[in-house]
């Protein structure tokens, strides 16, 4: 949250003669502040810039105080004063953008893998897993997404150590020859 801008000169700023709806400019930004930081944050993607912002709008208006007539509309111009800055802090931002022939794109990591490809993989993976017959897809997810052995594979399918042997070679085979498989590779 911002803090009021030069409480202690505040009161010097208020003329004796003018009753205000606020007797000072540091008594206003205690009241306002949750709701000009609101308009300020909508103003801005980053809640540090709002507060940023509205410290500038704060202090534009801290300079203009006893020029203000009614302080009954000091809202307003706060919210004018905090679209304004805001509209000048836009057009004078530096644009470090500039076109070129190529692309700056970095250099592939060797060993880095690209997120998407190993999806796609994933993806082609499993659609190719399921299209094996069941008993042959069991053996597959139990002795390579399970890790376990082939003995392992056998107690928990109550077949023989062979059957598991023969069952995941004849699945391998059929994996190896999946289209969409040869795709991916």
């Amino acid at each position: 949250m911002t803090t009021p801008v030069c409480t202690s000169a505040s009161t010097a700023a208020v003329p004796a003669t003018h009753s205000p709806a606020y007797p000072s400019f540091a008594s206003y930004v205690r009241a306002r502040q949750p709701v000009l930081l609101r308009t300020a944050r909508s103003l801005t993607a980053n809640p540090c810039d709002a507060e940023d912002l509205l410290q500038t709008a704060l202090t534009k208006t801290y300079v203009a105080w006893e020029r203000i007539e009614d302080h009954r509309a000091l809202d307003g111009y706060v919210r004018r004063a905090l679209l304004n800055t805001r509209t000048s802090q836009w057009r004078k931002r530096k644009v470090d953008e500039f076109s070129c022939d190529e692309l700056p794109e970095p250099e592939p990591v060797a060993g880095a893998f690209d997120p998407a490809e190993q999806q796609a993989l994933r993806d082609a993976m499993w659609r190719a897993i399921t299209k094996l017959p069941a008993r042959q897809r069991a053996m597959v997810v139990l002795r390579y997404y399970e890790d376990l052995s082939e003995v392992q594979t056998a107690e928990v399918l109550g077949v023989s150590v062979g059957t598991v042997k023969s069952a995941v070679s004849r699945a391998l085979g059929k994996l190896r020859e999946d289209p969409d498989l040869g795709r991916v590779r």
